[in-house]
């Protein structure tokens, strides 16, 4: 999640780099503060090593983005294309900057919008979907509320849609450490991560039929 401490300065914000891959040691702008959760530079060294071999030609999302130190990474390791979702106006901004400044615009695509509800499809999209691999980071206090009927169980029902991820989708999902909640059958869990104060779920797409949920655009 995406939101600035009341008066913060932009030219005060902290930054960060890109791990490895094409544009390793960039620096990227960051939100500041406890509430937006920013992953540290080890636990992304861990995650990324893990995953890259994954990474190489997908097609991925960033969702709930902030200001895309996830997704621009797995750009740099070799994703195709990244779809970003944030519905923060600051940190969107910032978003765009950061792909600015890499120059990344033709291979990814920025979607201001609520996560919880949205589709999944944005407009001039279609070459970045179906998905491979999905980066989801809500704010903790969304998942110790996750389970069925929810807005964001719905969510994730939507994500597994044919026409959104791919038949054999990983979903990276990062919620804080020890957390319970419930997710729907059709994301069958495949490794859980622990990184000190969070928990890191890997779970793959799986071949169950899910009810269709309304979303809005």
């Amino acid at each position: 999640a995406a939101c600035f401490p009341d008066g913060a300065d932009p030219a005060t914000l902290p930054r960060m780099q890109i791990v490895a891959g094409k544009y390793r040691h960039r620096k990227l702008e960051s939100n500041p503060g406890q509430t937006t959760r920013p992953i540290t530079q080890r636990v992304k060294v861990a995650l990324f090593d893990r995953l890259q071999h994954l990474l190489e030609g997908a097609r991925v999302a960033d969702i709930f983005a902030g200001t895309g130190t996830i997704g621009l990474e797995a750009l740099s390791r070799g994703a195709e294309r990244v779809l970003f979702i944030e519905n923060d106006r600051r940190a969107w901004d910032l978003l765009k900057k950061n792909i600015a400044s890499l120059q990344a615009e033709a291979e990814t695509l920025c979607w201001q919008v609520d996560a919880s509800k949205c589709s999944f499809r944005p407009r001039g999209g279609e070459a970045f979907l179906p998905l491979d691999v999905v980066f989801f980071d809500p704010p903790y206090v969304f998942t110790e509320r996750l389970k069925a009927g929810t807005m964001l169980y719905r969510s994730l029902q939507r994500l597994a849609r044919d026409e959104i991820s791919s038949p054999d989708a990983l979903l990276i999902y990062r919620c804080g450490a020890d957390t319970e909640f419930e997710m729907p059958p059709v994301w069958q869990p495949e490794k859980l991560l622990n990184y000190s104060s969070m928990d890191v779920h890997l779970f793959r797409k799986a071949a169950i039929t899910t009810p269709e949920s309304p979303a809005e655009d």
